[in-house]
């Protein structure tokens, strides 16, 4: 009888009994162990990890091995559609104590088509190699830290670690479900009087579609590599020369190849008995290669969840950069809502205006700023233009300098006149609002930067989504939500299609990641 495409063999299966003497065994080393041993405790806590894994394996082992006895088969044959097949299929599954084998039993198709195994849809146990606590263990060290890392954590931990090719699969293999697990969260509890939403962007970098091709080549036969030694050094020298001289970039050419996460940070205030906003409460964050209008879709979809909804007469406030586009994707989703521009922008512009009349670090120019930061901070944006275009007019066409001075002052000009709607920062100071984007800046930098642009990465951005959604839900203090719903989901799903598979090198497209 074939069994998986394997031809099965004939094994004695083990009773409980017999399991339960082995760990009865196991244990009774380790308390001999703890007993007898003579090594300092560094050298005996080492040893007793090792002695401790190999009794929980047998435990793992006694756990099957009962659940395997008492298994009864008849519902999975009253439809008619299966007949039993091996009594005692072995199966290695790696946990967290190392590989356990175990057996169940196999039913076989009437129809023709694969059969499955009953244990295994009972508990919840996929066709992939991993457990599903180690499962979830990699997938949130990998929302952590890079996937070479997250091997070396396993193996320091767990005295064994999979692959990184297989970690990499477990994150796309979850990360599918990421999206429909944050839509389908219940809104926070005690949520507070005041919305806010604040959007920002980060460009990590992504693979080139010539590094991609050069990835997807076929590789040279390791006897006609040129590095016979094999060590690093030489290795590295050989794949140099074979690849030729590295063509140098044109000025304004990135390297890099950044694309666009946008990043959205949701929290509300609660106006305390002092008459001020407090909070940030209930802070939430999402972020997405998807795009601006799929961002402002989730913005969306989160605040009407929270009871914040496009025609709440409660104050609903956004805060953005100025990004182009941005705020026309916005706008028709929060009809009511407050727009407001970041000022450490205006600010920064303002700083980079005055370096070419006063020069830097001067007095002069940190008065001159502070002048106009003085309009700024009051809200009277209007008559901030008003200067700088009085200031236009008085710059002469002609002299030193004088080209670089109208540009800029063009430049900032054109940036605040459309934006003036936005910039009422006295009246929202008063009401003890927000005028600056700190908390999405904060984000941008921990949720993005410090797993998505670090040295010598490159991403693809499909397979990014994935981890970027993981990371988002362990950010946010989801995570154990996240693997509570996801098994539900997985045990609900095998009991319709009772072969599925978790681990995959295929990522969702943007489209349905989003």
């Amino acid at each position: 009888m074939k069994i998986q495409g394997k031809q099965s063999r004939p094994v004695c299966p083990p009773t409980d009994e017999a399991v339960r003497a082995k760990a009865k065994a196991v244990f009774d080393d380790v308390a001999d162990f703890c007993q007898t041993c003579d090594a300092p405790f560094w050298e005996f806590e080492k040893q007793l990890l090792v002695r401790i894994a190999v009794l929980g394996a047998c435990l793992i082992r006694l756990f099957l091995t009962a659940r395997y006895e008492r298994l009864d088969l008849q519902p999975f044959l009253d439809d008619g559609k299966y007949r039993p097949g091996d009594d005692y299929a072995e199966r290695t599954l790696k946990t967290f104590y190392g590989e356990v084998t175990y057996g169940r039993h196999y039913l076989m198709s009437r129809g023709g088509g694969s059969g499955f195994f009953p244990l295994d849809v009972v508990l919840g146990l996929t066709r992939d190699r991993l457990s599903p606590w180690v499962m979830q263990w990699v997938a949130r060290l990998a929302t952590r830290m890079s996937f070479k890392a997250s091997q070396l954590v396993c193996k320091a931990v767990l005295n064994w670690a999979p692959a990184t090719e297989t970690i990499e699969q477990v994150v796309l293999g979850m990360g599918r479900d990421a999206a429909p697990f944050m839509k389908q969260l219940a809104a926070p509890a005690q949520d507070g009087d005041v919305l806010v939403i604040e959007i920002d962007g980060k460009c990590p970098p992504t693979a080139t579609e010539a590094e991609l091709a050069k990835r997807r080549g076929k590789r040279q036969p390791r006897h006609q590599k040129s590095c016979t030694c094999g060590c690093q050094r030489h290795r590295g020298k050989a794949k140099r020369q074979a690849r030729g001289g590295k063509k140098r970039r044109k000025k304004g050419d990135k390297s890099k190849n950044g694309k666009e996460v946008v990043v959205v940070v949701m929290y509300t205030l609660k106006r305390g008995d002092d008459g001020k906003l407090h909070g940030p409460i209930n802070k939430k964050l999402y972020a997405t290669f998807a795009g601006r209008k799929a961002a402002a879709l989730w913005a969306r979809a989160e605040a009407t969840k929270r009871g914040f909804g496009p025609n709440t007469t409660k104050t609903v406030q956004i805060v953005v950069d100025g990004a182009g586009g941005l705020r026309s994707y916005l706008e028709p989703l929060f009809p009511k809502a407050i727009f407001t521009l970041d000022v450490c922008h205006v600010v920064e512009r303002l700083w980079k205006l005055g370096h070419h009349f006063h020069a830097e670090g001067s007095e002069e120019l940190k008065a001159w700023v502070e002048e106009l930061k003085t309009l700024v901070y009051a809200g009277q944006a209007k008559e901030l233009v008003e200067r700088l275009e009085k200031l236009l007019r008085k710059t002469p066409k002609n002299g030193p300098g004088t080209k670089g001075r109208r540009t800029a002052l063009a430049s900032l000009i054109g940036y605040v006149e459309p934006r003036l709607d936005m910039m009422r920062y006295g009246e929202w100071i008063e009401a003890d609002l927000v005028i600056a984007s700190g908390q999405v800046e904060g984000a941008v930098r921990h949720l993005v930067g410090e797993r998505f642009d670090c040295a010598g990465m490159r991403w693809t951005q499909a397979k990014a989504e994935a981890l970027l959604h993981l990371r988002c839900i362990e950010l946010n203090g989801d995570w154990p939500k996240y693997v509570a719903w996801f098994q539900g989901k997985t045990l609900r799903r095998m009991k319709h299609n009772r072969r599925i598979k978790v681990l995959t090198n295929q990522p969702l497209t943007l489209a349905e990641a989003a």
